[in-house]
This record gives C-alpha cells, sequence and structure tokens, in this order.
C-alpha cells in the first residue's frame, strides 16, 4: 500500500516536481518521499483515532479545499520541503497543489472495486490498529452511501463527482 502512494505521487508530481526549476534535481526523490510520508502521518493519524471523517470532509466541502486534514497533510509536506531547503513559496505552491490532487486520487481508487491498488481493509488494519474503533463496513458505507445518513447525499464517492 505504501509503494502504491508513493507511485501515486510520482506520477503525479512531473509537472510540480520534476520540471520545476525550483527543485533541485537531486531533490526531486526526497520531495516525492515527502509528500507520499505527509499522506501516511494523516492518514494514520486520522485513521488510528477513528476520525477518518475529518479526512473525507476535506473532500467534500465545497470545492474540496477545505478540511483539518488536507491542511495537516499540507503544512507537514510544506514543512518537510522546507527542511529540504526549497523555499517556502515554492513549498506552498506545490504542496497545494500535488496533496489535494493526490490525495483525491487515492480515495478514489481506494473506493473503486475495480482498482485494487489501495484496498480498504488493508488501509484499515495498517493505520487503525485492533481497537475495533473502526471497521471495514463502517468505511465502505461512507465510499459507496451506505444508509445515506442525515444528509442523505450518498457516500464519498457521490460528493467527490462534483470536484472535478
Amino acid at each position: 500500500m505504501l509503494e502504491n502512494l508513493e507511485q501515486l505521487v510520482r506520477d503525479n508530481s512531473q509537472e510540480l516536481v520534476i520540471d520545476n526549476a525550483q527543485v533541485p534535481n537531486e531533490k526531486n526523490e526526497q520531495v516525492i518521499q515527502a509528500a507520499s510520508g505527509s499522506i501516511v502521518e494523516v492518514l494514520k493519524d486520522k485513521i488510528g483515532s477513528g476520525n477518518i471523517t475529518d479526512l473525507i470532509s476535506s473532500f467534500t466541502q465545497g470545492n474540496g479545499a477545505g478540511g483539518n486534514a488536507l491542511e495537516q497533510a499540507t503544512s507537514s509536506f510544506t514543512d518537510k520541503l522546507g527542511g529540504l531547503g526549497i523555499n517556502t513559496e515554492t513549498a506552498k505552491n506545490i504542496g497545494a497543489s500535488l496533496i489535494p490532487m493526490v490525495l483525491s486520487k487515492f480515495f478514489n481508487k481506494a473506493a473503486d472495486p475495480n482498482d485494487s491498488s489501495f484496498n480498504l481493509q488493508d488501509i484499515l488494519s495498517k493505520f487503525g490498529g485492533a481497537d475495533g474503533k473502526f471497521d471495514f463496513n463502517d468505511v465502505k458505507d461512507m465510499l459507496g452511501g451506505g444508509d445515506k445518513g442525515e444528509n442523505g447525499g450518498g457516500g464519498l464517492l457521490d460528493k467527490l463527482k462534483g470536484l472535478f
């Protein structure tokens, strides 16, 4: 799963990282690893604490730019880029573009039954622990619609449709 996430970052970083004159070529791999690491940290935090709702709300509020989880991943990534010597403005621009794009694609792939690159059960077991706070059916219901909740709007996939 972690390798797939890093590959997803790599697949979406050509223009923002590799072709970016503000990112030295010798730092490209470190930037890609920083992006996937920042996303993993947030996934682990949100799923491990049973707070996947915040993670999902990052993509269901308006244009998809809201949500503490998205801000947390972007901030962590920006800080890591600063540690690599990349100037603050460049780091913010890369983070504001790359992290939301990768997380959106991650959720689409995780929710797609025909795409096995991100298995929800694996993600939950990797980050959720064995404390019983969250189970596969809870996540499946949220992603696919489940009982439609109080909003009656279906699951995450229905909400993501309007973002793209």
